[in-house]
């Protein structure tokens, strides 16, 4: 026989179980979506600015974007560095910023920015190397510290969007 005294809570009517519930529908994952592509496009943005500085000093070139396109063979058949950015930008909205979604509650920080700045800099170790185009002396160590420095930038970014969104008392992020 159940027990209804007073002092047992039932689970099921608990108002934690109904904001969870909110939460696993296709609305809350379709805006959780949303909310890490914006996080990934203003990141990416950002990042692209340290890449702008990055070239000015000569320890980038944003032709380099045209691995990408060389990765995928479609060089000769598409702008490669313009089709290369394109594919990067959508890897900083897409698959990234779902990975952040995944792990920001084990990263260090105290808030999703710092996180963030955490999550960028260890993304940093695979892009460093990937693009890493023979530069040599102080290019080398710009390169390796604006590259840092676009990456950190960029989990900030995506980190700051991802608080912006979560705080939001209409938000269901």
């Amino acid at each position: 026989m159940a027990d209804t005294s007073p002092g047992v809570e039932d689970p099921m009517n608990d108002d934690s179980v109904a904001e969870s519930e909110e939460f696993d529908n296709l609305r809350g994952i379709l805006a959780d979506g949303v909310v890490g592509a914006a996080g990934g496009l203003v990141g990416t943005a950002m990042m692209s600015v340290v890449f702008l500085i990055a070239q000015s000093l000569g320890a980038f070139s944003l032709s380099d974007f045209a691995i990408l396109t060389e990765l995928v063979g479609l060089t000769g058949y598409v702008p490669e560095v313009l089709f290369g950015y394109v594919m990067f930008l959508g890897g900083g909205m897409f698959p990234w910023p779902l990975l952040f979604a995944s792990l920001k509650e084990y990263l260090p920080g105290q808030s999703d920015p710092i996180s963030g700045a955490f999550f960028g800099a260890a993304m940093w170790t695979g892009f460093v190397l990937a693009f890493y185009t023979g530069q040599s002396g102080l290019a080398l160590v710009l390169y390796a510290v604006l590259t840092l420095a676009a990456h950190v930038v960029y989990g900030i970014g995506l980190g700051a969007v991802f608080n912006y969104f979560a705080t939001r008392p209409d938000s269901i992020v």
